[in-house]
């Protein structure tokens, strides 16, 4: 029987996993018998996933959530430290959690907005990536650290600039962690998404005109659901995908190919 696939014993923290892409992932890594913890900024929404994740997985022991803004360091730092205390060890990171930008042009767009959007998507993805690369590096058993880019990061993002450069910006700081600590046995990957349907794209997969103009160009002819990022998490947290780092996965349904 082939096993790798198999993560019974693994520790796993999902940021932003109380939604979205990162919740069809927590579901997945606990379905494959993962202990994971979510983070989500949001209480109440963090402390429904939780209760959604219990039911689906039945085992309560295995599911942990807590609130944290992925933008400041001293929550950070304590998120993680309190997610290692009730996993025992993280092997798996996914910086999952960001925000959209609202579509405005670079000619109307002030500092502030270009910020707020960096904040969280790169600089939340640093502080995450940094606490689980220290504590990986120090237990001495390697991991996995995976972050949630965006097909915004290849192609050209009018309207969106400050987004398609803050995960154009991942993409770079991923391929570099590849590097510098394939020395301590961590792998780090990203993934980049097409249309998904979630909260944040809500407004426009819901909007005709807009779905008449995109849908034609998704060969895969459908939006993207949250559970087709379940296999590729778990790929990404098991050992399956021990000689895989610096890597972009595309799961877009084949848009960016056409």
């Amino acid at each position: 029987m082939y096993t790798p696939f198999n993560l019974s014993g693994r520790g796993v923290v999902v940021t932003g996993g109380n939604g979205g892409i990162g919740l069809g992932m927590a579901r997945a890594l606990l379905a494959s018998g993962a202990s994971v913890a979510i983070w989500g900024s949001n209480p109440d929404k963090t402390a429904q996933a939780k209760t959604q994740l219990t039911t689906a997985c039945g085992d309560a022991s295995r599911v942990h959530a807590f609130v944290c803004d992925v933008g400041e360091e001293a929550q950070v730092e304590a998120t993680f430290a309190a997610s290692v205390a009730a996993l025992g060890q993280v092997d798996a990171c996914f910086a999952n959690a960001g925000v959209s930008g609202k579509g405005t042009s670079v000619l109307d767009m002030d500092l502030a907005e270009f910020r707020r959007v960096q904040r969280i998507n790169v600089e939340g993805v640093f502080l995450t990536f940094r606490a689980a690369a220290r504590h990986m590096a120090a237990h001495g058993q390697g991991g996995s650290l995976v972050a949630t880019a965006s097909t915004a990061a290849v192609e050209g993002a009018a309207r969106n600039s400050h987004y398609g450069a803050s995960k154009g910006a991942v993409t770079s700081y991923v391929r570099a962690l590849a590097v510098e600590l394939a020395r301590h046995r961590i792998r780090v990957n990203s993934i980049l998404p097409g249309w998904i349907v979630t909260d944040m794209t809500q407004r426009s997969v819901t909007n005709p005109k807009f779905a008449d103009a995109v849908i034609p160009r998704i060969p895969a002819r459908r939006w993207g659901e949250i559970d087709d990022f379940g296999g590729i998490a778990v790929y990404l947290a098991s050992q399956a995908s021990s000689y895989t780092t610096g890597e972009q996965f595309v799961i877009d349904g084949g848009y960016t190919k056409f």
